[in-house]
């Protein structure tokens, strides 16, 4: 009875750690210093030991490659699903379990995350091997923005939604976010005008009323329309000149 007593003392609770596949994650071993050995294993697979004295060790499985250990804590890269599950870490004679969720989270809007004030959009966050129990969630650039779903509807995209927006998976406690970057145009091209047509004064470029742009386009069209009459007319005043001009010298011969 002793013994096991003994075993349980020396065995720490864990913590879960999230990754993204393809991305990178530190496990924390649960200790800053060891003075004989640290070890870390996943499952059954021996990854790396380390000794106070002597060399270090690395596993022959294809996860140790991909990993390191920086001080006490096992630093993995290029992350793949297989990765997730139970990983140990021994610093001397104290083992602490710890767990690896792996999630795939691939974000994207439509049309495409360069828009156009006024446009309609859709932001998509896909995440696979979703666990029960935890949430997805989107978080805008405007701080003063609640919290979006998963699948986030821009009916009419204002400056306010310009910037990046986050994509936060939570499981117990811990979180994992992937971000994406919204550009609504504003710009004026050459000598074209832009007239935006929304619900109300703010969704508008630069602050104006819909119904100033709506004034300013019309009187584009107009000014436009007047440059052409004045242009054809000066045209034809100086046809009838020249016709002026070559009756009276026929009439003098």
């Amino acid at each position: 009875l002793g013994v096991f007593v003994l075993l349980g003392a020396l065995s720490a609770a864990g913590e879960v750690f999230l990754a993204n596949v393809g991305g990178k994650v530190t496990l924390n071993c649960g200790v800053n210093s060891y003075r004989n050995s640290l070890t870390w294993h996943h499952g059954n697979d021996f990854l790396h030991s380390i000794y106070q004295r002597g060399f270090p060790r690395k596993g022959s499985v294809e996860l140790a490659q991909r990993s390191v250990v920086r001080q006490t804590n096992l630093e993995i890269s290029s992350v793949r699903e297989t990765d997730a599950g139970q990983f140990t870490c021994s610093a001397d004679w104290t083992r602490h379990e710890h767990s690896l969720l792996v999630f795939s989270v691939s974000v994207s809007v439509t049309p495409s995350a360069v828009l156009k004030l006024c446009d309609e959009a859709t932001l998509h966050c896909e995440v696979k091997h979703l666990l029960k129990g935890c949430e997805v969630k989107w978080k805008s650039p405007n701080a003063d923005s609640p919290e979006w779903p998963s699948t986030v509807q821009l009916k009419s995209v204002t400056s306010s939604h310009n910037g990046t927006w986050e994509c936060i998976i939570t499981c117990d406690g811990k979180q994992l976010s992937k971000s994406i970057t919204i550009k609504a145009n504003t710009r004026v091209h050459g000598m074209k005008a832009h007239v935006y047509i929304c619900g109300t004064a703010d969704d508008c470029p630069l602050g104006l009323s819909c119904w100033m742009w709506i004034a300013m386009g019309v009187c584009c069209q107009f000014g436009m329309f007047l440059i052409v009459c004045v242009t054809v007319l000066c045209k034809c005043m100086s046809g009838r000149m020249v016709c002026e001009e070559r009756r009276s010298s026929s009439i003098y011969v």
